[in-house]
């Protein structure tokens, strides 16, 4: 007995093959005309033979399936076995739209309409299972942040995702109007509920913003917070939201992927409000809201100009009356008309007063006193509220607690927030010391330690590296800062757990690079740093951001050492690297091979950097079709790298892989697949089985078996490589995605257009999303894509489902 006839008018064929597929994946075995009724058997007696003996009949419902004639008889003969549905001998499956009347009526039927692949498979599955379809673990609740009862949340409680990095503000005082057009703007129902907060440094935008997601915590679901100062920490910000999300893109290594996954996610679903603090421009976020306007989005940023992005909430400084109540609850003193004349004095200016109340309140004295030492300032400090506050704090700093000025001047030359106490710590001679100038710093309102991290206002680094300048000193504690940094960058490619750790230092790498390089100092650590840096911005998929830092490194190094030197060579070549990457083989071979000049010139013609070089322009002509060139070229490298290392050393296999696909480009299979099994063998020697390089030379293997009609062989190989690349680097990367296209191709060919079109679908999805639609891995599946379209056309049906 087989387990299900499935029964179909001839216009769901397609429909039907994919059904009795997937049925029979999962272990059962069915009956289908298209595979089992063969030329010269009688189809009358054939179907008679079918119904009776499968064991349940699967009805493809379509509305050709309801009129024909002849399907009628099938689907009644199995309702007639079981008219009451106790056994489900009739499963009735909806594949497109139509009206169920009669005795199919009441059946309950799986609808496999307008369902994604994915979401149809699982649908189909599950439906066809006998028993109760209670799982088998408790299932998790669908929306992100209440509890799954729909009992009020308990007041003050946070939502389950939130991740704002400041501590509510208990002297925050004032701003209700402010406050109340805020969220009138933001719940007004017009078509982007986007709202800028913009002002002048210091007038309390972020602390408007904290305040805002404090007081609305039970209107939203999820408050999530993004530093939008450049394109690093915002794209990381965003990606960080997908492990609270769930999504599966959360894992990514390439977090463009991963922060377009969120948006898209954002722009599906209500109940969040987003908060991009410190914003440059209207531009720098134009591209990086989530789509439609289903949430709530807050910007700060010191740009006037939102106009034509969205109308902005202009900020100014507090009124004096709330200036003045703010200033006395920050320091618990009674003394109005003092306050009055400091706040008149600080320009009302939030964080002068925020430093001011902190210094009163933390030193024991009033605020009379404090006023008598701020009128005695240097003239010139006084047209500057921020930078008299903190010079009265400096000289406390000075005799009671010199190490935390320490602290901070290692802070003004790094990223504003999320400063690990592990980055800064090797600073100070041991934990106690360093413990105590955070303390003291913290008490001060000079930095924040909110959840272990530490924050100092934009405009007290700024302010404290004039101050640094006018003293001589902001070149020695740029270099500190800048050698702090180097030494925890230790981003490698081949070492996935150093991944995460340098995404996180990205935007202190940047800020310190960034002031290193402006005031001239440290340069060869710091050519030396960004371009680690690009290699990290590389590997995320941030091609054009990676490409910008190893420029800058490679003018750091020409500066330094002229143009002929090899520290200009690894420049050139990383470049060379991000360019091809992006689909400029033109130049990256420029680039490339003015490392190999450079290389041969200084270690000569027979040197492992050389054939570093040698090897990389024999992939990029090999991209550009010049077979011959790319093989002459990476031979070279081949030789280089077993005379210097031995058989058996990764750079050989490297150039053994690289060989391998050349050959395959002409055709020489047999002579490729040597080269591709020799490139295996040692990978997995070196890295283990599960490394992500093993798994590109299991696909390129696949590749060679493929071209030579071992689709099998082929497809084993393929599917090795992608199960690896997708524990690496997450579903979503142009990694998984060669491996996809593979294996659709190698499906295509073994006549599996179903599955062809999936592997092609998502290899376009994600080249798209990584490269855009010009780039020519784009190009190569969109015409992969429409072939398999066409092909699924001539069988006479449409093609199934795309995938989300």
């Amino acid at each position: 007995m087989k387990d299900f006839f499935v029964s179909y008018n001839k216009a769901d064929r397609q429909w039907a093959e994919w059904i009795a597929w997937q049925i029979e994946a999962a272990g059962h075995q069915t009956i289908n005309q298209a595979w089992d009724f063969r030329p010269g058997s009688n189809f009358v007696l054939d179907m008679q033979s079918a119904a009776s003996e499968a064991t349940r009949t699967i009805a493809v419902l379509s509305p050709d399936y309801l009129a024909a004639e002849f399907t009628q008889p099938e689907w009644a003969a199995a309702f007639a076995q079981d008219p009451t549905g106790e056994k489900g001998t009739l499963l009735p499956v909806r594949v497109r739209e139509c009206e169920i009347k009669g005795l199919l009526a009441p059946i309950i039927y799986i609808d496999l309409f307008g369902q994604n692949q994915i979401a149809a498979r699982e649908r189909l599955l599950a439906g066809a299972k006998r028993g109760r379809a209670k799982p088998d673990h408790e299932p998790e609740f669908p929306g992100p942040g209440r509890a799954a009862s729909n009992a009020p949340r308990f007041p003050g409680a946070l939502p389950d995702i939130w991740n704002i990095p400041h501590l509510r503000n208990p002297s925050f005082t004032g701003r209700e109007q402010l406050l109340q057009e805020l969220r009138a703007s933001l719940t007004s129902g017009r078509a982007a509920a986007i709202v800028p907060i913009a002002g002048l440094g210091g007038a309390g935008k972020t602390q408007l913003a904290l305040e805002y997601a404090y007081r609305h915590t039970a209107d939203y679901e999820i408050v999530w917070w993004v530093r939008a100062e450049d394109t690093a920490t915002l794209t990381a910000d965003y990606a960080r939201l997908a492990t609270g999300l769930g999504l599966p893109e959360k894992d990514l290594a390439d977090q463009q992927a991963t922060a377009a996954a969120v948006r898209s996610w954002l722009g599906r679903h209500s109940g969040w409000l987003l908060i991009l603090d410190n914003a440059p421009h209207p531009d720098d976020c134009r591209d990086h809201l989530p789509p439609g306007a289903a949430g709530h989005v807050l910007i700060t940023s010191r740009d006037q100009n939102w106009g034509s992005f969205a109308r902005p909430l202009k900020l100014p400084v507090l009124p004096r009356v709330e200036a003045v109540e703010f200033l006395q609850k920050r320091c618990a003193r009674d003394e109005p008309a003092a306050a009055d004349e400091l706040c008149e004095a600080l320009g009302d200016l939030p964080l002068a007063l925020e430093h001011a109340g902190a210094y009163i309140d933390a030193a024991g004295g009033s605020i009379a006193e404090y006023l008598d030492l701020y009128r005695n300032r240097p003239r010139e400090l006084l047209t500057d509220a921020v930078a008299a506050t903190w010079e009265i704090s400096f000289e406390r700093f000075q005799t009671e607690a010199p190490a935390a000025l320490n602290l901070l001047y290692l802070a003004a030359f790094l990223a504003p927030d999320d400063i690990d106490p592990k980055l800064v710590s090797p600073a100070f001679p041991d934990a106690m010391q360093f413990d105590q100038a955070r303390a003291a710093l913290r008490r001060y309102s000079l930095i924040d330690t909110s959840k272990g991290s530490i924050a100092v206002h934009r405009l007290v680094q700024a302010v404290t590296r004039d101050r640094l300048a006018r003293e001589g000193l902001d070149e020695k504690w740029a270099e500190a800062a800048l050698t702090l940094v180097k030494s925890a960058f230790l981003f490698d490619l081949n070492v996935v757990e150093t991944w995460s750790p340098s995404t996180r230092l990205l935007p202190h790498a940047l800020a310190a690079a960034g002031h290193s390089g402006r005031l001239g100092v440290a340069l060869d650590s710091n050519g030396q740093l960004l371009n680690n840096v690009g290699l990290c911005l590389c590997n995320r998929g941030q091609l054009r951001e990676a490409e910008g830092a190893l420029k800058r490194a490679l003018a750091i190094a020409e500066r330094v050492y002229g143009p002929d030197h090899p520290e200009v060579a690894i420049h050139a070549n990383n470049i060379g690297y991000t360019l091809q990457a992006q689909g400029d083989l033109a130049g990256a071979l420029q680039y490339t091979k003015r490392a190999l000049a450079i290389d041969e010139k200084f270690y000569g013609p027979d040197h492992p950097k050389v054939a570093i070089r040698a090897g990389n322009i024999g992939q990029i002509l090999h991209d550009q079709g010049d077979l011959a060139g790319a093989l002459q070229h990476t031979q070279r490298a081949l030789a280089i790298d077993e005379k210097c290392y031995g058989p058996d050393h990764p750079n050989v296999a490297i150039d053994a892989n690289n060989i391998g696909q050349i050959l395959r480009g002409q055709r020489d299979l047999a002579g490729a697949l040597p080269y591709a099994q020799r490139a295996l063998a040692i990978d997995e020697k070196v890295y283990g089985r599960r490394h992500p390089t093993v798994a590109r030379d299991a696909n390129n293997i696949g590749t060679i078996l493929w071209a030579q009609g071992d689709l099998v062989g082929a497809l084993e190989y393929t599917q090795r490589a992608l199960a690896i690349d997708e524990k690496v680097y997450g579903p979503d990367h142009p990694e998984v995605a060669i491996d996809a296209i593979n294996i659709g191709g190698i499906l295509e060919d073994q006549r599996d257009l179903a599955g062809a079109l999936q592997g092609t679908q998502r290899a376009l999805h994600i080249f798209q999303a990584t490269y855009g639609p010009e780039h020519p891995r784009t190009k190569i599946a969109g015409r992969s894509l429409a072939r398999i379209e066409q092909a699924l056309a001539k069988r006479g049906a449409s093609a199934p489902p795309a995938a989300d």
